[in-house]
């Protein structure tokens, strides 16, 4: 088995990307504080080809070379927008018409396996900061809550490592 060279996969060019009809869900990153996590969730909403990725209150802003380190460009192909408060940007996704989704662990939360998704509805995923998770004001504010289910002895997932779970699962075209 050989390893594909960058020139043989067939990737779409920056301005492809900008053209190609993108996946009906879009991210809001809620005051998270890794540079790291915001340029690899800036990576991964690039790999699935994710509408928006929404900043908000503390998460930095492009440019910053250290989101560019993770992101490796993708911060220049993903849209984005900044909203200095995380309710801001959940009433801005509401009159878009998307469902929201915190990404958390709660009462009556649907186990992302469970989450079926209805190919009309566009939805927007709320992904909480590293040490106390997407605000509980914020939750209150989601339609629903997606659990990504654990059976180790942590009780958290890496923002950036729930980002691409979570994604994978909403973007899957099977």
């Amino acid at each position: 088995m050989r390893k594909l060279k960058v020139t043989e996969m067939g990737r779409l060019t920056l301005g492809e990307f900008r053209e190609t009809e993108k996946q009906p869900i879009a991210v809001v990153l809620d005051h998270v504080r890794s540079l790291h996590n915001v340029g690899s969730v800036f990576r991964t909403s690039d790999a699935f080809c994710i509408e928006e990725v929404l900043l908000c209150g503390i998460t930095a802003q492009p440019p910053h070379p250290e989101i560019h380190k993770t992101a490796l460009g993708a911060e220049e192909s993903v849209s984005w927008r900044y909203f200095k408060e995380t309710d801001e940007a959940v009433d801005y996704l509401r009159k878009q018409g998307y469902t929201l989704l915190a990404v958390e662990q709660c009462e009556g939360s649907t186990l992302l396996q469970n989450f079926c998704k209805e190919e009309v509805k566009r939805y927007a995923v709320v992904l909480g900061n590293e040490v106390k998770g997407v605000q509980q004001h914020i939750v209150d504010k989601c339609d629903g809550c997606i659990e990504i289910p654990q059976w180790g002895t942590k009780h958290s997932l890496n923002v950036s490592v729930a980002a691409g779970i979570v994604l994978w699962h909403l973007a899957d075209k099977h």
